[in-house]
């Protein structure tokens, strides 16, 4: 049950807002004097359900310093909305759990991880109260793997330097050395890691060399993403030898004819449309009867 003293120490503050700019001198603050002071429901219970999710959330035991929880995020640009959010996870998690929380948020550009890193605080400046320092991994802390050896050690990191480095100048040889080292691993190691890999690239120009890389170097491998990629690869292939076919031949392509043929991304309905590119009479010849 509630004590007298409780209410009374907090419903001051509800009976005279203003007491709070009085007495913030005491507490070594300065804070302005209100112009105004409404009071607001003190329930804070959800009327109906928020999702609210993490990204990933892992918790970890040490032996020196107990167990702690991880929340990590991925940031692809700034959100003046993610501050608050993150600071509800982190605190959520600390009452939840009653554990030690931190957070990580991982980008991909050094203007949205510059934005990231910054503390950010919940109070006015004079009484932060509440302040969310994620740390930060991107371009500007993540390591530029490209000695082999280097890649060979620790794979996941490696493609983590992919991730975060994927439109800076050093991600074409991060990949060839990547792709190289994934050569000698397992194919139960190294499928994730080409999948997170090829995840993480995004639209990005280094997909495609990487699409490439994979279905030359690793094309010994069977997973579900790597024949995605080799199938990707043998169409872009095929695709170049049926307009060339035509080219030779004098016929005309026009940009119909040509966008099908780009957009197909089937080997086999290619290789058909080549065999019958050798004699069709015209380039729309090619795909009659279809």
């Amino acid at each position: 049950m509630v004590s007298p003293s409780h209410e009374a120490m907090h419903r001051i503050f509800q009976h005279d807002p203003g007491l709070f700019s009085r007495v913030s001198r005491f507490l070594g603050v300065d804070i302005p004097r209100p112009i105004g002071a409404t009071a607001l429901p003190t329930d804070l219970t959800e009327a109906s359900p928020v999702e609210r999710r993490v990204d990933t959330l892992l918790r970890f035991e040490t032996a020196e310093q107990g167990p702690f929880l991880l929340a990590v995020e991925a940031q692809g640009k700034k959100d003046p909305d993610k501050p608050a959010s993150w600071a509800y996870y982190v605190s959520y998690l600390w009452t939840k759990y009653r554990l030690p929380a931190a957070l990580l948020v991982v980008c991909q550009d050094y203007a949205t991880a510059k934005w990231a890193q910054q503390a950010v605080s919940s109070g006015p400046p004079q009484l932060p109260t509440l302040t969310l320092r994620p740390v930060v991994a991107g371009p500007h802390n993540m390591p530029v793997i490209t000695d082999l050896e280097e890649a060979r050690a620790d794979l996941v990191l490696a493609s983590l330097a992919a991730i975060t480095h994927a439109a800076e100048p050093a991600i074409n040889e991060i990949l060839k050395t990547l792709s190289t080292a994934l050569r000698d691993a397992p194919q139960d190691v190294a499928d994730p890691i080409i999948e997170f890999t090829a995840q993480g690239l995004g639209n990005r120009p280094a997909n495609r060399l990487w699409r490439n890389l994979v279905a030359v170097d690793l094309s010994f491998y069977k997973s579900y993403i790597s024949e995605e990629i080799r199938d990707e690869g043998r169409a872009q292939a095929g695709a170049e030898a049926l307009l060339i076919v035509l080219e030779q031949r004098g016929l005309d392509i026009s940009d119909d004819v040509r966008g099908r043929v780009t957009a197909c991304g089937d080997p086999e309905i290619l290789r058909h449309w080549l065999a019958r590119a050798v004699t069709a009479p015209t380039a729309e010849a090619v795909f009659e009867d279809e």
